[in-house]
């Protein structure tokens, strides 16, 4: 799908606006990957910790290298031996090395508490002596005393293609005060991602021109548009990326994750990944058990590998549809507020002429009806845009333009960022896996989907159909499992989950035995951690500090449904900060 989410703000720590993109932020509001485009990771190491105590904290000082310890079995994806011993390889070499923490580059925009570095990796590890390529890394250390320090928290907060270089920044933050006194907060950009030997597609100013145009019901010559466009951004791919293109997967990614551990000197990972880091994440967890320490996953992907991952969009087109009546639904019990209409029907009614009008003539030239649908689109990440995006309808439709323009005109200075994120995005997704190849397959199923979900099954389609065309290889998915060694992990989900459809939690509980499912009822923001549901981030907070899990399952009561926000400064356009976002209290 699209990084709608990406380039707003996702709610907890996960955004995942590419599939329709996979990735989150803390549910703080303030968006962990870089702000707009929004979409589906050696050595033997002692066993995990007694669930119910705190583990001690591994030795920063001294050698390094002690981290990676003798070689342990791995699970070894089929012709993969040369990358597992490539892994090894560059994990001890990194533990050696270290990562030497400074200053951060400017273009990062971290508070000047956060200190930056980068680790070295293979681009490609069945030739670990070969071509390197460097990420970056960000981090805070624990603020309370180093007795109590249990190690690094890395972060992921998905995509594909998002950046958790903040990670660091909610350290400060009260929701997070807990775990930031024990961990260093860890952040990074996973290959081909920003600084991380950035890959592209497109011309970042082609790739941001607006106003596009984004039909629920296309025509035959739209259709054939779009596979001209698709056919033509893969091949820009190839041609601006060259060979490390291939190179960019989801396995790589989970290799990469190892490297960084041993870098950061931890003999066992403790990581929280959201969004498509959960995939990544149950990737490394199978890949690497006996390295695991603890693991959250937050807004989980469905990690069957016939899912992987035409299937998960066509299931994500399914729940942004019951995501988008639930919107319609609280748009029409609060029309006193709107005056979008008193039933869901009505309220669509009301986004139907905006975008009839916007297909006519877009809103300050820069908002079309594609702009329409990317902001809309993220009603379906986070309640926190409920309010926002009503208003601006209301105010569009009745005269005035600017809070629309506010909530969907692309900003130029997203351009390079947008443009890389989508182009990791796609990269890992036509690499992880076979895609259809015949139009007609691609077009008989999604004409049957549209029928029940015409809000985002074409948009969805647009963001994914290169990779029918896809000139590369692809990886076969790996089969995640629970392998000897791997500790409890908890993982997050919310029913109602329009990006990470909830069966894909239930799917990743079943294949790991030991996991412990927490469940928010009745709710659909996409990224639970940090959130305002205390419920959630208790047992979160118990299982980071303490290793313990609430048990197989458990649940927690839906978060408050959103209100109505005070209204814009009249006749300004401004609209009011989201909660928890910048310039919010």
């Amino acid at each position: 799908m699209r990084a709608a989410a990406l380039y707003g703000i996702l709610g907890p720590l996960s955004l995942s606006l590419a599939m329709t993109a996979l990735l989150a932020t803390p549910a703080t509001g303030r968006p962990l990957a870089a702000p707009p485009p929004a979409h589906p990771t050696a050595a033997a190491a002692a066993g995990p910790p007694a669930p119910t105590a705190v583990a001690a904290a591994p030795a920063w000082s001294g050698s390094p290298a002690s981290a990676v310890l003798a070689s342990p079995t791995l699970v070894v994806p089929r012709g993969g031996a040369a990358q597992a011993r490539g892994v090894t390889v560059a994990a001890r070499e990194a533990a050696a090395r270290g990562i030497t923490f400074g200053s951060c580059p400017s273009s990062e925009e971290l508070s000047s508490d956060v200190r930056c570095g980068t680790v070295s990796v293979p681009l490609d590890y069945a030739r670990p002596h070969g071509r390197h390529i460097r990420l970056t890394v960000s981090r805070v250390r624990a603020s309370g005393p180093e007795a109590r320090r249990q190690g690094a928290l890395v972060y992921n907060p998905g995509g594909p293609g998002a950046s958790g270089m903040t990670f660091p920044e909610y350290a400060a933050q009260d929701g997070f005060r807990k775990t930031a006194a024990v961990y260093d907060f860890v952040g990074y950009a996973p290959r081909g991602v920003g600084g991380s030997a950035p890959v592209s597609c497109r011309r970042p100013e082609s790739f941001a021109k607006t106003p596009t145009s984004s039909p629920q019901h296309p025509s035959a010559a739209y259709l054939r548009a779009m596979r001209t466009r698709a056919r033509a951004y893969a091949r820009g791919c190839v041609r601006r990326t060259g060979a490390a293109l291939r190179h960019i997967t989801t396995l790589n990614n989970a290799r990469d994750l190892d490297v960084l551990r041993a870098a950061l000197g931890e003999k066992r990972l403790t990581f929280v990944g959201a969004s498509y880091g959960t995939y990544y994440g149950a990737v490394y967890a199978t890949l690497f058990p006996r390295h695991v320490r603890r693991m959250v996953f937050d807004s989980v992907v469905n990690p069957g590998p016939a899912q992987i991952w035409y299937r998960n969009n066509l299931d994500q087109s399914l729940a942004f549809e019951r995501r988008w009546a639930d919107w319609r639904r609280w748009a029409a019990r609060h029309h006193a507020v709107y005056r979008l209409g008193t039933t869901p029907a009505r309220v669509l009614a009301a986004y139907r002429k905006a975008a009839h009008r916007l297909a006519r003539k877009p809103a300050g030239g820069r908002v079309g009806t594609g702009e329409l649908q990317d902001a809309f689109v993220r009603v379906g990440y986070n309640d926190a845009y409920w309010d926002p995006s009503a208003r601006a309808l209301s105010a569009y439709l009745r005269g005035n333009p600017r809070p629309l323009i506010a909530l969907a005109a692309s900003e130029s200075r997203n351009a390079v960022a947008d443009e890389n994120s989508t182009a990791v995005y796609t990269a890992v997704e036509c690499n992880d896996a076979p895609w259809p190849r015949r139009w007609a397959s691609w077009n008989r199923e999604n004409t049957a989907l549209a029928r029940r979900a015409p809000f985002e099954t074409w948009d969805n389609v647009a963001m994914n159909l290169p990779c029918a065309y896809w000139p590369l290889g692809h990886d076969t998915p790996m089969d995640v499992t629970a392998r000897p060694g791997l500790p409890p992990v908890l993982l997050l989900a919310a029913e109602r989950d329009a990006a990470t459809p909830y069966a894909g939690a239930k799917e990743l509980w079943r294949r790991l035995p030991g996991a412990s499912l927490v469940t928010e009822r009745k709710a659909g923001t996409h990224g639970l951690w940090g959130g305002p549901n205390a419920c959630v981030n208790r047992k979160v907070d118990t299982y980071l500090l303490t290793g313990k899990t609430p048990g197989r399952t458990a649940s927690c009561a839906p978060r408050p449904a959103p209100e109505p926000r005070p209204a814009p400064v009249p006749g300004s356009g401004k609209q009011p900060a989201l909660p928890g976002g910048p310039g919010a209290p």
